[in-house]
């Protein structure tokens, strides 16, 4: 009896084991006929084709269609494919407002972004722009604040109304990310310099002082001769750095022009600080006036056009008033239509005069644009370091400046 009970135990067993494993494998290739459909449902979308499946084999359905159509309606049009896949967009703009729409619905907000920025550039949607509706419909961001304020003089009052609301939502969002962050770091970068200037002698922090001079205790007279005294500062009595933005506004800097403008709203914002900021093209215009409001600022840009460095840089130097505690920050991918010889001199001589000079070839989320590597050598030359910032470095970037530290830390993590 125990023999036949082993027997049929042992039975079951296999037989459970034997079911188990049918399941999993069942799962299994449930999970990976999932996964294809998957796959195939992916690649049918990114490469088209009419609702049949051709080239994928893959037909869609439920919201399928209507993603497949929006996709159609911006990347099909205008190809001569052939393809069914979409409409196109055509110059309607309550149409362009409905596509709008539906890409928000299907799509998360980075991706609506950049299928807004291709719209823009494959079907120029520029015009439509324009029309105040269009500007309820789009999905703001700093492209899109870029390629309105190139529209900056073109716009009607009423458009203008609903464009001054797009780009006060994305400087708000901007300020939230930046302000913070540049204050705190900026604000212990001027402590630290204060420390180390010429203190008077009721600034003067005598147990900091102590600590710097222990080097130097006379034992003989049991007292330290200070070689160095160390103060506490006077950061809300007087400006202690003056800052001076240059900004290139040609059409390729766009992001770098919102970016510089948000950034000076803030370094204005703080007292130990004289903050000054020039865009320029062919013309120079200061906005240095305009620093209480980012928005206003920004609207005061006009995107595209020449440029002229030199007479930007020779702009510049009338505002230097205190050399060696003058940072000049020229933000611009050098490409000159200007003298270029004598906005080298120019450099060279503010350098001379103990200005930190530090150009940007941008600021802004994209990395190294295209630049004129003739021009960034010859600053190099000139111990003028030119590189691309990030948003998120451009604080340590600053503080770095204010303390007159090597910024080569610095621009490798920008690099990074």
């Amino acid at each position: 009896m125990d023999e036949q009970h082993d027997s049929e135990q042992h039975n079951s067993e296999q037989h459970n084991s034997e079911q188990h494993n049918s399941e999993q494998h069942n799962s299994e290739q449930h999970d990976n006929e999932q996964h294809t459909d998957e796959r195939l449902r992916r690649w049918r979308l990114a490469l088209g084709g009419a609702a049949g499946g051709e080239g994928t084999g893959y037909g869609l359905t439920g919201a399928d269609v209507s993603i497949d159509a929006a996709l159609g309606a911006l990347y099909d049009s205008g190809e001569g494919t052939g393809s069914q896949r979409g409409a196109g967009l055509g110059a309607s703009a309550p149409r362009v407002a409905r596509w709008l729409g539906d890409i928000r619905q299907y799509f998360p907000s980075t991706v609506v972004q950049v299928m807004q920025a291709d719209a823009i550039e494959r079907l120029d949607l520029t015009r439509l722009l324009l029309e105040p509706e269009m500007l309820d419909a789009v999905e703001p961001d700093v492209h899109l604040v870029g390629t309105l304020l190139s529209l900056n003089r073109v716009m009607p009052d009423k458009s203008k109304r609903a464009a001054r609301k797009v780009v006060a939502k994305v400087v708000a969002e901007l300020e939230r990310r930046v302000a913070q962050p540049t204050r705190t770091a900026l604000a212990g970068a001027l402590n630290r310099a204060a420390r180390i200037n010429r203190p008077r002698h009721h600034d003067i922090d005598w147990n900091r002082t102590i600590r710097a001079n222990l080097k130097h205790y006379q034992a003989e007279h049991r007292t330290v001769v200070p070689e160095r005294l160390v103060g506490y500062g006077r950061r809300a009595q007087s400006v202690q750095r003056d800052i001076v933005l240059c900004v290139d506004q040609s059409g390729s800097m766009a992001a770098s022009v919102v970016y510089s403008g948000v950034f000076a709203a803030v370094l204005a914002s703080m007292r130990s600080l004289k903050t000054s900021l020039v865009v320029f093209d062919t013309a120079v215009v200061d906005l240095t006036e305009r620093l209480q409001d980012p928005v206003d600022v920004l609207f005061g840009t006009q995107l595209g056009g020449g440029t002229d460095i030199n007479r930007a840089i020779a702009y510049g130097q009338q505002l230097v008033t205190r050399p060696r505690d003058t940072i000049f920050v020229l933000i611009s991918d050098l490409y000159e239509g200007g003298v270029r010889e004598e906005m080298l001199r120019r450099v060279a001589a503010m350098t001379a005069a103990g200005v930190q000079v530090i150009v940007l070839l941008a600021l802004s989320d994209e990395g190294a644009p295209d630049y004129d590597h003739e021009n960034a050598a010859a600053l190099a030359a000139l111990g003028v370091p030119a590189f691309a910032c990030t948003p998120d470095v451009f604080p340590e970037l600053m503080a770095a400046a204010i303390e007159r530290r090597d910024l080569r830390g610095v621009i490798e993590k920008s690099k990074a």
